[in-house]
């Protein structure tokens, strides 16, 4: 049975689905990074919030952990490339809290548009400064947003129904999307320049860190008000509370900050500017939604394969995780089948993709494909972290997507290109769900993958496949399929021979010594 531990506050109810899927979760809230350490080894799965922090140190311990789930949005809290390296799949929850945050920043507008926060001190101080709080309607102004993806989205359409006009900064969103979103998408001089209102919904990456630096906040409209419910360090506080004093920014809303929790800091105390402590998530529809979900992925994972909202690899549903089980394994054995007979570095791979195969999440067939390709030369890789190893020993990869244009539904070309050679197979997977090798050097053949098989090259010569059998018979290896294959007569010739047991060493070297053999490997699947 599966063991969880879930180490910071969670509802009751994912406790309950845990243990309604069979999965065993101990609830064990306040750890100190020793304990945490002392006990993650013995769970295959760790769910946490934030106030969890997943170290370096703490998976170098987690000898059988499988995946951490964060009931959130953000992962600042777990080190995600050890998490990679280490092969463990991070998975958050991008939607429970969604319409919860999008609501937060909406509040902070309205706060800031009508200084209620001021207003709300000054009268329970017992003045009425009715001519001090003067404010300014979001009807028709313009609301600017940075990232418009899930949350950006929702506020887009929450300021859409209080008539404000929307305009959207965001690199990755389509032309598509912002006419579906009826956003107006502009470059981030225009935005700054249009925006009455600016929100921020944006991860925190090189490219976002300091987004509102002093040079775009001198670019804004004067009298400009900002909110950030994201991520602390998308602006440069420094700079917000310089344009706040200089009254160039009108005003300012942060639910979020650099340095959290944040006891102190410099914009505490400036006129015109609101802070709430990180409440994006803070409702109890929102607590309850991440948890259930983040129990729901969890489980799905530890118990069918199935990979939702995850951070480091490709997701993969339940259904496809079944559709694609097939291919996942072809792909995987296609790999394993050229690491195997790789005998130099490697430089570059490539993966075709052809037909029903080409229209499946092939990102997750090529996670599995350099798994097989990586296990031979690396002694911890899974789809995880395969294709980080890849690209940490300079592999370049490319992938090609096409219709059918063979005999074969499907089919799926690995080619390795050493410092000596360019070597493919390919395989397919039949009507009953069994991958075959159908084409290895572009010699076409037919052959079922088995535990323990003999590759040989040779010449297409008479007498050979008598003599081959000779030497297997001598050993007393059993041979269960014998697959053949020949680019022209009397030339260049393959053989896979599945055996019913690994061949010895001393067998292999027979092989190797007779007449017109050009290599003769073991392979192991």
């Amino acid at each position: 049975m599966p063991k969880v531990l879930i180490s910071d506050k969670l509802s009751p109810s994912a406790v309950e689905i845990f243990q309604n899927r069979g999965i065993d979760a101990d609830v064990k809230v306040g750890l100190s990074k020793e304990e945490l350490i002392d006990i993650v080894g013995q769970y295959d799965g760790l769910a946490v919030r934030s106030a969890t922090k997943v170290t370096a140190d703490v998976m170098a311990a987690a000898i059988n952990l499988k995946v951490i789930g964060r009931a959130g949005i953000g992962v600042d809290n777990i080190d995600l490339p050890a998490a990679t390296a280490k092969g463990i799949v991070v998975m958050n929850t991008p939607f429970g809290n969604s319409i919860t945050t999008a609501e937060h920043a909406i509040a902070l507008m309205m706060s800031l548009s009508r200084q209620i926060p001021a207003a709300n001190v000054s009268t329970q101080a017992g003045k009425w400064e009715k001519s001090r709080f003067m404010g300014t309607e979001v009807t028709s102004k313009t609301l600017g947003i940075i990232g418009c993806g899930n949350i950006g989205s929702i506020v887009a359409s929450r300021a859409k129904g209080l008539q404000m006009k929307v305009v959207a900064y965001d690199p990755y969103l389509s032309d598509e999307k912002a006419v579906e979103l009826g956003v107006e998408k502009v470059d981030f001089d225009a935005f700054l320049a249009r925006s009455d209102f600016i929100s921020l919904h944006t991860p925190l990456t090189d490219e976002t860190r300091n987004i509102l630096n002093a040079d775009a906040i001198s670019k804004t409209k004067k009298g400009v008000r900002i909110i950030n419910c994201a991520r602390g360090g998308l602006i440069d506080e420094a700079a917000l509370k310089a344009a706040l004093e200089s009254g160039h920014v009108a005003g300012a809303a942060l639910d979020v900050f650099l340095e959290e929790p944040a006891k102190e800091n410099d914009l505490f105390g400036t006129e015109n500017f609101i802070a709430t402590p990180h409440l994006g998530a803070a409702t109890r529809e929102a607590q309850e939604n991440v948890a259930l979900q983040i129990a729901e992925q969890m489980s799905d994972f530890l118990l069918t394969g199935a990979v939702a909202n995850a951070i480091n690899m490709p997701s993969i549903s339940a259904d496809e995780a079944a559709e694609m089980g097939p291919f996942i394994r072809l792909a995987e054995q296609l790999g394993l089948f050229a690491g195997q007979l790789t005998e130099s570095g490697i430089k570059g791979v490539q993966i075709e993709y052809e037909g029903e195969v080409a229209r499946m999440n092939t990102k997750a067939l090529t996670a599995a494909a350099l798994e097989g390709l990586m296990r031979p030369i690396v002694s911890e890789v899974n789809m995880v972290n395969a294709p980080v190893i890849a690209k940490e020993r300079g592999i370049r990869l490319s992938e090609i997507t096409r219709d059918a244009q063979g005999v074969y539904e499907s089919y799926i070309r690995f080619t390795v290109t050493t410092e000596r050679q360019t070597r493919s197979v390919a395989g397919t997977v039949f009507s009953d769900g069994s991958p075959r090798i159908i084409q290895v050097k572009n010699i076409d053949m037919e052959a079922l993958v088995s535990p323990h098989m003999l590759y040989v090259t040779n010449e297409d010569k008479p007498g050979f496949i008598g003599a081959l059998g000779n030497v297997l018979g001598e050993a007393g290896l059993n041979i269960a399929t014998f697959n053949l294959g020949r680019s022209k007569p009397g030339e260049d010739a393959i053989a896979l021979i599945a055996i019913d047991e690994p061949i010895s060493a001393e067998t292999l070297e027979k092989v190797a010594a007779l007449p017109f053999v050009k290599q003769a490997k073991a392979l192991s699947f």
